[in-house]
C-alpha cells in the first residue's frame, strides 16, 4: 500500500508543480551557467546505490575537495541555491525518484556511500526500506546548514553530532512506522516548508 501511495503521490505532485519546475529552471539557468538538475550518488535500500536528483544551488566550477556537506555560507552556493535551499525547493525533483522507486515519500534520508560505511551497521537496519524525502530528522535539522556555519569544522561535526542523531531519529522512524504516522510527518513537513515559504 506503501508503494502505491508513493507512486500515486509523486506523480500527481509531478504534474502539478511542472509549471513550478520550469520557472525554477529558468532561473538557475538565468542565475549560472550550468546544468539545471544536480545528481549524486546515494545509498538505497538494501545498499544499492542510486542517483538522487536536486535542483542544483551550486556553481558547477567550485573545486571537489570530496565535502558531501554544506553550510549555510559556503562560498559555493549561487544567488539562486540560497533562495532553493532556505525553502527546500532543491528537493522537488526527488519525486521523481520516488515515481521510480528509489525512495519513498518519507523514511530515512539516503546519504552517500563514505558516511553510510562510516555506520555500516546502523545502515543494513535503516536501508532495509527504501530511504524517503523525509522524516524525523529531516525535520529536526531542517536548518542543517545554519547549524553547520556555526562550527570550525563542518564535516567533523556532521559527522561527530549530527549524523549519529539522525541515525537515531531513523531508527525511531522505524519502530513507528505505519501509514498514519508517514502522513502525519508529510502533514509537518508541507506546513514546515510554508512556513519557511513565507519568510
Amino acid at each position: 500500500m506503501k508503494r502505491l501511495i508513493d507512486i500515486v503521490s509523486a506523480f500527481i505532485g509531478l504534474l502539478l508543480f511542472s509549471p513550478l519546475f520550469l520557472i525554477l529552471a529558468v532561473l538557475i539557468k538565468l542565475d549560472s551557467s550550468g546544468p539545471v538538475l544536480f545528481r549524486q550518488v546515494r545509498i538505497g535500500r538494501a545498499f544499492i546505490p542510486f542517483i538522487i536528483y536536486k535542483f542544483r544551488s551550486m556553481a558547477v566550477d567550485w573545486a571537489d575537495d570530496g565535502l558531501s556537506i554544506t553550510s549555510q555560507n559556503d562560498s559555493r552556493i549561487t544567488r539562486m541555491g540560497r533562495f532553493l535551499r532556505a525553502t527546500k525547493l532543491d528537493e522537488l525533483p526527488q519525486l521523481f525518484n520516488v515515481l521510480i522507486g528509489d525512495m519513498s515519500l518519507v523514511g530515512p534520508r539516503p546519504e552517500v556511500q563514505r558516511y553510510v560505511e562510516l555506520f555500516r551497521r546502523d545502515y543494513e537496519r535503516l536501508l532495509s526500506i527504501r530511504p524517503g524525502m523525509t522524516d524525523l530528522a529531516s525535520l529536526k535539522y531542517c536548518d542543517e546548514g545554519v547549524l553547520l556555519a556555526r562550527v570550525e569544522d563542518p564535516e567533523a561535526e556532521y559527522i561527530s553530532r549530527i549524523l549519529p542523531d539522525k541515525i537515531e531519529l531513523s531508527k525511531s522512524y522505524l519502530r513507528q512506522a505505519s501509514l498514519p504516522f508517514d502522513f502525519s510527518l508529510l502533514m509537518k513537513t508541507l506546513f514546515r516548508l510554508g512556513r519557511r515559504a513565507q519568510l
